[in-house]
This record gives structure tokens, sequence and C-alpha cells, in this order.
């Protein structure tokens, strides 16, 4: 070995075992933070790392750059590890992206060493990567595909997969005018199930139908003087972003198909009369009015009470007059019985008044008869 391969030896030896500079500890610490656990993510927005797309599209492929702490289950594949965690990423919002990761290709690590450090089982290693990511802007015109429609909003999908609400004051209501479906027990609502055969509609066709009931069974916007519904035949709908809104990692869109859609008039704000001096109402007559109100409530209610007592009284009277009608039966029951004792007893004495008499009378008939035999 000479002495110049020796050098480049040393060189690489030094460089693999050299420690990072306080300075470069702290601004990995603050790259660090960000959404995903164990991930710091860094956008090379110059030279290689711009977006390869177009700057006016909604899809840009840009390169990225992450510190990764792997697992040590993956400690024989580093590679296998980090895509894991890159795919975890994918169909969420990634805010340093500005956009939704789609897909993730190129992966390469920045350096031919990890570190692990102190007795953390994690490998720590610095990775780059494109991403492919939907970022739509506010102001871009996109196509989505109508899939709701109600009075107050219009829901869309684009590319089936992301979701746009168009609010009321976001369609122009001079040219388009809402219609409501028909209701469910409605005999014309959807494909007759047993006319299927008759009709000669195939599987796929009661399919097609069915969906577009299902769409239009809470009504549709359609044009005021020619009819047309909003989106055409095919419901695909133009239609331009004013509004993002980012919630658990997910993104929707707020659109607009009014031709100027930034203007002020079409912000929500609570309507106010020209002259609120002149149309208030009167506090007097309001709070006379609830007066009247409260009384008439208070008058019911006593009323009501009134008649209550009334009703209740009534029925206690009742109760009372019964029972005085039992009570008097019952009263008559006993004297009868009473009575039908009474003679009874009479009638029994009178018999032993009557035998005792006749005893006596006898007796007496005798003794007159044993002095009238005596000389």
């Amino acid at each position: 070995m000479d002495a110049s391969q020796s050098h480049k030896k040393r060189k690489y030896v030094e460089v693999a075992n050299a420690t990072p500079s306080p300075k470069k500890k702290k601004e990995r610490k603050d790259k660090g933070k960000s959404t995903m656990s164990h991930v710091a993510l860094n956008v090379h927005k110059n030279g290689k790392g711009k977006a390869r797309a177009d700057s006016t599209g909604e899809f840009s492929v840009v390169q990225a750059s992450l510190i990764v702490s792997i697992a040590p289950v993956f400690a024989s594949n580093l590679q296998g590890g980090a895509e894991e965690m890159l795919d975890s990423m994918i169909m969420r919002y990634i805010p340093a992206l500005q956009g939704v990761v789609l897909a993730h290709h190129n992966l390469k690590f920045l350096s031919r060493t990890a570190t692990i450090k102190a007795d953390c089982p994690f490998t720590v290693c610095p990775i780059c990567f494109d991403a492919t990511v939907w970022r739509p802007r506010v102001g871009m015109k996109l196509v989505g595909k109508v899939n709701l429609c109600s009075p107050d909003h219009i829901s869309l999908l684009v590319h089936r997969t992301f979701n746009v609400s168009i609010p009321r004051h976001h369609i122009p209501t001079d040219s388009w005018e809402f219609e409501y479906g028909p209701a469910e027990n409605d005999p014309e609502f959807g494909v007759n199930i047993d006319d299927a055969d008759t009709l000669k509609v195939s599987v796929s066709q009661r399919g097609e139908n069915a969906k577009e009931n299902e769409e239009e069974g809470s009504g549709r916007w359609s044009h005021k003087i020619t009819g047309t519904k909003l989106g055409g035949d095919d419901g695909f709908l133009k239609f331009t972003v004013v509004g993002l809104t980012v919630a658990n990692e997910m993104l929707s869109l707020q659109g607009s198909i009014q031709t100027d859609p930034f203007s002020p008039e079409h912000k929500p704000r609570a309507t106010r009369s020209p002259d609120p001096e002149s149309e208030a109402p009167d506090i007097a007559e309001v709070d006379e009015e609830l007066a009247e109100a409260d009384e008439d409530e208070e008058i019911d209610t006593f009323a009501r009470l009134a008649k209550m007592g009334e009703e209740a009284i009534a029925e206690e009277a009742r109760r009372k007059k019964q029972e005085e009608q039992v009570e008097k039966q019952k009263k008559q029951e006993r004297k009868e019985k009473k009575r039908k004792r009474r003679e009874g007893d009479e009638g029994v004495t009178n018999v032993n008044n009557t035998q005792e008499s006749s005893k006596k009378k006898a007796k007496g008939e005798k003794t007159k008869r044993k002095k009238a035999a005596e000389p």
C-alpha cells in the first residue's frame, strides 16, 4: 500500500468517525420536529431538487430528504424499513411537501453509515427520495364529478378520491336553481325490479340507473332557462379552487363556479338592514308582546290547572256518593236482619206465653173439679 492510498483511507475513517458540531446537532434537532414520529423532512427547492413537473399543474415530483429512525426489526434490511416508513406517508397531507403524497421512488441513503444513539435500538440514517405530490393551489381550475347536490352546497370528487365542496354563495343562483328530487316512497322513484324483465333492462343498466337515482334522490341543480343539469350528462363540473382545508392529515377543497370567485360579493356574511335604526324593532313593543305571550301562557296554564282541580273534585264527590249509597244499603240490610230476628224472638215468646197460660188454665179447672168433687 503506497502513501496516497494510506492517506485516502485515513481521510475516509476520519470522515466516518467525525462527530457533528453542536450547531449541526441543533439543526438536526429542529428538523426532527415534523408531523411523523422519527422523521425529519427537508424539501430541496433549488438545483436538482426542484419540482420536475409543470409549476401550473396540480401534480408535481419533488425531491425530499429525511432523517429516519428505523426499527430494529429491519436491522438486516434498512431499505425495507425506510420504504415502509415512506409508505405510511402515502395519501396523507404533508405540510413540508405542501400536498398529498401519492407515490415515492428513487430511495437513496445519503450516508454509508448509520447511527445508534446510547441504548436506543433504532437506527438513525439520512435518506432522500422523489415524491409524487398532489398539490392544488388557490386559484387553480380543476374538474370533479358531482356526487351529491343539496340546496346549500354541491359535493364533488376529484380523481374519484379527493372531496370538494361548493357552497351556495359560490353558485350563480341567478342562472341555476335547485330542484328537489322525488321522495323514496314515490312509485316512480327508481327502477321497478318486477318490470325489469318486461323492459329487458340489463343488470348493468339497472345498476347505473340505481346510482343515478341515488345521486338525484335529494335533488339537483338545473339551469333556469334550458333546464339542463349542472355538470351535464356525465356529471363532470369545472370549478375554481378558493380554499384548502386540512383535517386529520386529509386535504379537502372548497370550490367556486362563479365567474369572479374572489369577488367580495361571494363571501358569506350576515345580512344587515340598510337602515338599522329605522327598521329595528321597538324594544318596548317587543317586551310588551313577550309579556302578553307570557301572560296568555300563564292564563292557559292556570285555566288548565283549575279545570283539572274541578275534575278531581267531581270525581271525589262521585266516589263519596257511591260509598254512601253502599253504606246506606248495608245499613238497611242490617236493619232488616234485626227486624226479622226480633220478629222471630217475639213469636217464640208468644208461643211460650200461650202454652203457660194454657197450663195455668188447665190447672185451675182441675183444681175447681177437685173442690167440686169433695163433699
